[in-house]
């Protein structure tokens, strides 16, 4: 689905964007810029420290990522190395199965390297955490 959105805003010439691509494959309902998502999953959503296949990984806002960034986990490599689908990494883009590793000194995902081409990871970025789906009972 998420992907049929993307060719649908493609086509109509509007950019693709990681927020609602990453609401549409998570099912997680969150508005706002991506820096916003951390704050207002809060009280909606589980959060946490741990990579779990279909959370979304919460990229805090930097200087040259203002908005912040917003990631879907789709495959866990190992307890430091994930693998995330997203848009606009790479302008008005998806990526699909990027590699993801954690690079933060306590192993607690607060600081990653995005795999930027294949097997070439670029500079540190600072995240939050990860955002659980809401699971059904």
């Amino acid at each position: 689905m998420a992907l049929q959105e993307v060719s649908k805003k493609r086509a109509r010439g509007q950019r693709v964007w990681c927020v609602p691509y990453a609401r549409d494959l998570s099912g997680i309902e969150i508005r706002g810029n991506a820096k916003d998502w951390w704050g207002r999953a809060q009280q909606v959503f589980e959060r946490g420290k741990e990579p779990v296949v279909g959370a979304v990984m919460s990229f805090r806002a930097t200087r040259g990522m203002p908005l912040g960034h917003v990631a879907v986990v789709s495959d866990i490599l190992t307890n430091r190395e994930v693998i995330v689908n997203h848009a606009n990494w790479h302008r008005n883009k998806v990526s699909l199965k990027m590699g993801v590793k954690d690079v933060s000194k306590n192993n607690d995902w607060t600081l990653v390297r995005v795999e930027s081409q294949p097997g070439r990871y670029g500079n540190p970025y600072p995240v939050n955490g990860f955002i659980y789906p809401a699971v059904d009972e």
